[in-house]
């Protein structure tokens, strides 16, 4: 476990093509690790369980993202460990073990890119590839203390990727430092050039920091002072986004009431966004993954295998149009939010990596997860992009933020994550210091 921390799921060396002259190709010298749900010719995509390995042929074609960093000049070290069918955001895997945490000891590594995050995070690579339907690349990333993006939805093939739910699987990177990651970025998500460095404005919800997020990390003052020193206080809006939801997308109104009764912290408008998301990702995950499951009946792990075999089962009776709808508002709500240059602010996670085992307890569980959802589900359903960026450890345990941008403003977020990266590390060293 040591060497590789058990990051690997595979190791073999794919070395990128003889380039076409002499030039110099984007990612010359580069390596990076695959999660095990991208597909590379004549090998089996494992998609993190031994079942589904034993049950399907090897991969007649090579995911196209794969082809894109070989061909930039990267050279790929293996495929690494994910979390069962990506069914899960805590990294655990019963079957071929749990990645260990390099940045939290005994902490979980986070799911279900967990080798990917993990590969990186102990520089065993350079940057990795993962997915993110829920949270797969963003969880990881804050819980292993490295930076991590989640694509703007649909703009990178996820072609020869195993799908979990394509309404909102998407696939991202990691790397330990943003000049890789914006490296990648360019060659990967081959957009227009943003040039654009500083935001309009810059939205950082009090009731996500301080509801949904940990408030003993004093990221919401860090965030604050941050975005003030570097772009003016001017630029800050910190109205809460709850509000913001329930005044600007109506259909949430026939849910609300279901989650407004809780007694444990909650932003209800943003419950129901969480909502929406899960009845309709079990829905396509039942459509994609239902007849193997019945048919093969797999070996699940310990919380995994309630969670599939309740999407399996779950009815059909569901209001899907109506999430639908909500889905929709929720969009043109938030596109109008930050229109083309404002960045929403918020934390990654509620809290640092839970202890390894946690997956095995269903309630302890229960309100991390709610929050973390409120949280994660905020890109998910808007089909914008975000990227974590870790602040440094507080208490021995790794602190991070996340920014959010419009669809297609990748290069633009990671252009103002770069300008402010400095300033929050100096505001989150005297945060702590004090």
């Amino acid at each position: 476990m040591a060497e590789d921390f058990g990051a690997f799921m595979e190791r073999f060396v794919l070395p990128p093509p003889p380039p076409p002259s002499s030039q110099q190709l984007p990612l010359h010298g580069l390596t990076f690790a695959i999660k095990d749900i991208f597909d590379i010719a004549g090998r089996v995509t494992g998609f993190g369980n031994p079942d589904w390995a034993r049950t399907h042929a090897p991969a007649a074609a090579t995911s196209p993202v794969v082809l894109a960093a070989l061909a930039a000049g990267a050279t790929s070290l293996g495929t690494t460990i994910m979390d069962e069918m990506a069914y899960s955001i805590y990294g655990e895997n019963a079957h071929y073990g749990t990645p260990a945490n390099p940045c939290a000891p005994g902490r979980v590594p986070g799911g279900s890119s967990s080798g990917s995050a993990v590969a990186v995070a102990a520089n065993l690579v350079d940057f990795s590839l993962g997915t993110d339907t829920g949270g797969s690349v963003r969880v990881p990333a804050a819980y292993c203390g490295i930076f991590g993006l989640r694509t703007s939805h649909g703009l990178v093939s996820a072609q020869n990727v195993i799908p979990m739910a394509q309404m909102f699987d998407t696939v991202g990177w990691f790397a330990r430092d943003l000049s890789t990651l914006s490296r990648v970025t360019k060659v990967l998500l081959p957009l227009p050039d943003d040039t654009v460095k500083h935001p309009t404005h810059v939205t950082i919800p009090m009731d996500c920091f301080q509801i949904l997020g940990s408030p003993d990390d004093h990221t919401y003052q860090i965030v604050n002072a941050s975005v003030a020193k570097k772009f003016g206080s001017h630029a800050i809006d910190n109205a809460n986004l709850g509000d913001f939801v329930s005044d600007n997308v109506p259909s949430i109104g026939k849910f609300i009431a279901d989650f407004s009764e809780s007694e444990l912290p909650s932003v209800p408008a943003l419950s129901v966004i969480s909502h929406v998301m899960f009845s309709l990702l079990r829905s396509q995950f039942k459509a994609n993954h239902a007849e193997w499951v019945n048919s093969v009946k797999p070996n699940l792990g310990p919380g995994l295998r309630e969670n599939i075999h309740g999407a399996v089962a779950s009815g059909d009776d569901e209001p899907l149009e109506e999430f639908l709808a909500v889905r929709a508002e929720f969009k043109s709500a938030l596109a109008a939010l930050l229109k083309d240059h404002g960045i929403l602010a918020i934390p990654t996670v509620p809290g640092p990596p839970p202890m390894v085992g946690i997956q095995a307890q269903a309630a302890p569980l229960d309100n991390y997860q709610a929050r973390a959802f409120s949280l994660l589900d905020i890109a998910v359903v808007s089909g914008f992009c975000q990227v974590s960026i870790p602040l440094g450890k507080r208490n021995g345990l790794p602190v991070s933020v996340s920014l959010v941008a419009r669809h297609g403003a990748d290069h633009f977020l990671l252009n103002v994550a770069e300008e402010l990266y400095q300033t929050l590390i100096d505001e989150a060293a005297k945060a702590w210091a004090s």
